[in-house]
């Protein structure tokens, strides 16, 4: 347990969120939603894909990238359907009621949603409690957002 408090209040301390308010999450000085990889093909190809600029659109204030037209299109017809979660945000930080960074190489596609987590220490710990972090984690979000 006390692994768990120091784990969470590191990640907050050494990686805090562009702007609280922001509803996705992006890297300091970039407006590049999930590190400029692209979202849909993580459902496609069921692998993180890099974007590519030349491909992208704005949701939601930040910017996605797409590894080709057709993904990009994909998620101008649906954007909900394929953008993480919380914004991004780590997926088990938001469980616990906090912000983190989410990370695009540590990922899960859960009921056709897209979660992001931190690390992947972070992820083995997410993947011990799926449904009981994502039923905490829905019960905060978006309120999170203005601590």
């Amino acid at each position: 347990m006390a692994l768990c408090v120091t784990l969470a209040g590191a990640m907050v301390a050494t990686s805090p969120a562009k702007a609280e308010s922001d509803p996705i999450y992006t890297e300091f000085l970039s407006n590049v939603a999930v590190q400029g990889y692209d979202p849909v093909a993580y459902f496609k190809e069921q692998a993180a894909v890099k974007g590519n600029d030349n491909f992208s659109t704005t949701y939601m204030g930040a910017e996605f990238h797409f590894a080709n037209a057709e993904n990009l299109k994909d998620f101008k017809a649906n954007p909900p359907k394929y953008a993480p979660q919380y914004g991004g945000y780590c997926a088990w930080a938001m469980a616990q009621g906090s912000l983190a960074k989410g990370d695009a190489q540590f990922w899960r596609i859960v009921d056709g949603k897209l979660y992001l987590n931190y690390n992947q220490d972070v992820k083995d710990r997410w993947d011990e409690n799926i449904d009981g972090f994502i039923a905490s984690a829905d019960k905060v979000w978006p309120d999170v957002l203005k601590k």
